[in-house]
């Protein structure tokens, strides 16, 4: 089991590969999320199906593949939504859409994440697309995450912020109360229906949200972690992306991007 300290060393180890260089520019997070969203959109090349994310460093990824597609840059692409919020946005960009019935095997993913560890597994759903995310992103043949470099974390969990679970409505205070008991020995475990409005939230497939925190990340094999989550009745499924990131784009304050590929 990782220990606080050993998740600290390991991100030591991890920031070692985001140079520092003097400079006096200093972006603001939305300017870092923009300068990682169009280095990726230099990924994609004409013919290929994208997978396109949701959330806010997505949008800024969407807007760039019109743009070219619009200046003729790129022609031919076919774009897979993973969420209708992203449907919508890429419909007025102008991109053409199409589902994973229809293309089965997608050429390149591009998304974000909220938490990335050193070993390019991710924390991704808390804006409530993580199944339609997961599994876009699990059909394709190159998954690029985009992030600004406050996602780097040395444990998934390790931020603070929750690690989103999808359930079914039906008897939802049984399964979050299965939840809490998976997670009992955990020190600082704390779980909860997240809601909208004071009403419980609902995702695009019409399922709630359990918010899930750990006080120093996730401990133990993460394997193992999922796998005991998705056998709980009622569980769909879990914001963590294990071993499917190929490249993560990671944008720095000082306008510099480094590029880690698996």
């Amino acid at each position: 089991m990782r220990t606080a300290m050993a998740c600290a060393q390991t991100l030591n180890n991890m920031t070692h590969l985001l140079p520092h260089k003097p400079d006096p520019i200093q972006l603001t997070q939305e300017e870092m999320k923009r300068v990682a969203a169009y280095r990726a959109a230099d990924m994609v090349a004409s013919g290929m199906v994208v997978g396109l994310g949701t959330g806010s460093t997505a949008a800024h990824f969407i807007d760039r593949l019109a743009e070219l597609m619009h200046k003729g840059s790129l022609k031919g692409i076919i774009g897979i939504p993973t969420s209708l919020k992203t449907e919508a946005h890429a419909i007025k960009a102008g991109i053409p859409l199409s589902t994973l019935n229809s293309h089965p095997i997608v050429d390149i993913s591009i998304d974000g994440a909220d938490e990335v560890d050193p070993r390019f597994n991710l924390v991704k759903g808390r804006g409530g697309s993580l199944f339609r995310e997961k599994m876009i992103e699990g059909a394709s043949r190159k998954f690029v995450v985009i992030v600004d470099e406050t996602k780097m974390v040395a444990c998934l969990g390790g931020s603070g912020l929750s690690v989103p679970v999808e359930i079914v409505p039906f008897s939802w205070k049984y399964t979050l109360s299965k939840i809490e008991n998976l997670f009992e020995d955990e020190t600082g475990f704390s779980a909860r229906l997240r809601v909208d409005q004071e009403k419980p939230f609902e995702t695009d497939n019409g399922n709630y949200i359990i918010e899930m925190f750990f006080e120093k990340g996730v401990s133990g094999d993460l394997n193992e972690v999922s796998d005991r989550l998705l056998r709980l009745t009622g569980v769909i499924e879990h914001g963590m992306f294990l071993d499917m990131a190929t490249n993560i784009v990671v944008a720095k304050n000082d306008g510099s991007v480094i590029i880690l590929n698996k």
